[in-house]
């Protein structure tokens, strides 16, 4: 009877399954770290700017909404009707500021970008939301409180 030579030795017959589990553990806290540690995305620039208008927005008694115009105090425009977009829009920037301790004193910034893009920004609490992102249709709604 011949004698068969020993299978070959291959990377997996080395490494026994714990030492996999634990090279897998090394690469994901690895990508976790150089993910924590680079910078995050670049805010839109100031000159970016094409267009700004600071605007305070209040629930009326008859259950519209009204955009109103701080630079002068003037009504921009009454949202009436559901408004889901609207609504859901400016309520998850006021649990921003409520989750940071900030009042309705200050206005949100509606701004207009060199390349087309609108954004609504809460200078209060930082946070920014990038309008286009909601489709041409949902973005329209708050486009027309620049004219």
């Amino acid at each position: 009877m011949p004698i068969l030579p020993p299978p070959p030795r291959t990377l997996l017959r080395w490494l026994s399954p714990g030492l996999l589990i634990g090279l897998l553990m090394a690469a994901a806290l690895t990508v976790t770290g150089i993910a924590r540690n680079t910078a995050p995305a670049p805010t839109p620039a100031a000159d970016d700017q094409v267009q700004m208008r600071t605007l305070r927005f209040a629930d009326q008694p008859d259950g519209s909404v009204v955009a109103t115009d701080d630079s002068n105090g003037h009504i921009v425009q009454r949202f009436e009707g559901e408004q889901g977009f609207l609504r859901g829009t400016l309520r998850a920037l006021v649990r921003e500021r409520r989750m940071r301790g900030i009042g309705a004193e200050l206005p949100f910034e509606l701004i207009l970008h060199r390349d087309g893009r609108l954004t609504l920004h809460d200078p209060s609490a930082g946070t920014r939301i990038a309008l286009e992102s909601f489709g041409a249709t949902n973005t329209r709604v708050f486009a027309r409180l620049l004219n």
